[in-house]
């Protein structure tokens, strides 16, 4: 299929791009890496009558260590983040990776599009949560920071403003000892379930799932080693019959990606 016909805007930086979101309303959608937006486009899942390309915007792709910290601009794509070395204090960020889509999405699909498009089972969503990552926007009145948890907000919806974007996304403490693992039927597929687990997380170790409900969902289980601790959050969550999966089978799948992620966790 084709999209519905759409009015392209190029932006010619971040402040101009925000002009252009508060001119055209909520009729237009930014656009980076494309990678979800034009296949819902195609879809009419989607159908904006006005696109802001900010794909060549300078200032809005690079990773910066800010103390310990790390501060990931907004169009950097999956593929930097895989290559790059960012040590053991966030590895978990680039090991995640390899579940993003393909070679071709991961070069070209970035992290603030991901976060934009809010998809309750997306690998940065799931991280953001459980590492509790502070998205940056930028509006006519100028940057704010929104908490993950409080940016994600329903299937496909974010605290983001209309007139407002995406421009980078910070984690702001280490996190050695963590690992995301999933699930999908075909490599390269949405993952149905998506498990990352925190074993540093204050308070305690933390479990972020995504592909059981309609956000990333946090369970911080009590119990020790990793089968009791899988068996804990796959009885903590509420799931029900979907069509052509079961709750029972989803449940299962929480089970062993859960204790998987636990497993490799640990020996980081």
């Amino acid at each position: 299929m084709k999209p519905a016909a759409f009015t392209y805007h190029r932006a010619h930086s971040v402040a101009g791009a925000v002009e252009l979101l508060a001119e055209l309303g909520e009729d237009a959608k930014i656009i980076a890496g494309g990678q979800s937006l034009v296949a819902m486009m195609n879809f009419r899942l989607a159908r904006p009558e006005h696109l802001v390309d900010i794909t060549h915007l300078d200032g809005l792709s690079g990773i910066h260590r800010d103390g310990g910290a790390l501060r990931i601009g907004a169009l950097t794509t999956h593929r930097a983040i895989e290559k790059t070395d960012l040590g053991p204090e966030h590895r978990v960020l680039s090991a995640a990776m390899r579940w993003v889509g393909h070679l071709p999405i991961r070069t070209r699909g970035t992290v603030g599009g991901s976060l934009a498009h809010a998809d309750a089972t997306a690998e940065w969503c799931v991280l953001a949560v459980l590492l509790d990552a502070v998205v940056v926007a930028h509006g006519p009145s100028g940057r704010r920071e929104i908490a993950a948890r409080e940016f994600l907000l329903g299937p496909f919806t974010t605290a983001l403003e209309p007139d407002e974007m995406v421009v980078e996304v910070v984690f702001p403490r280490p996190a050695r000892r963590a690992a995301l693992t999933e699930y999908a039927d075909r490599r390269g597929d949405f993952a149905i379930v998506a498990s990352a687990v925190d074993l540093d997380a204050p308070g305690g170790a933390s479990v972020v799932l995504g592909g059981v409900g309609p956000v990333p969902v946090t369970v911080r289980p009590t119990g020790t080693g990793p089968t009791a601790m899988a068996d804990e959050v796959a009885a903590a969550i509420d799931l029900r019959d979907e069509p052509g999966i079961s709750a029972h089978y989803r449940r299962g799948l929480v089970r062993t990606l859960t204790a998987r992620a636990f497993e490799e966790a640990a020996t980081r």
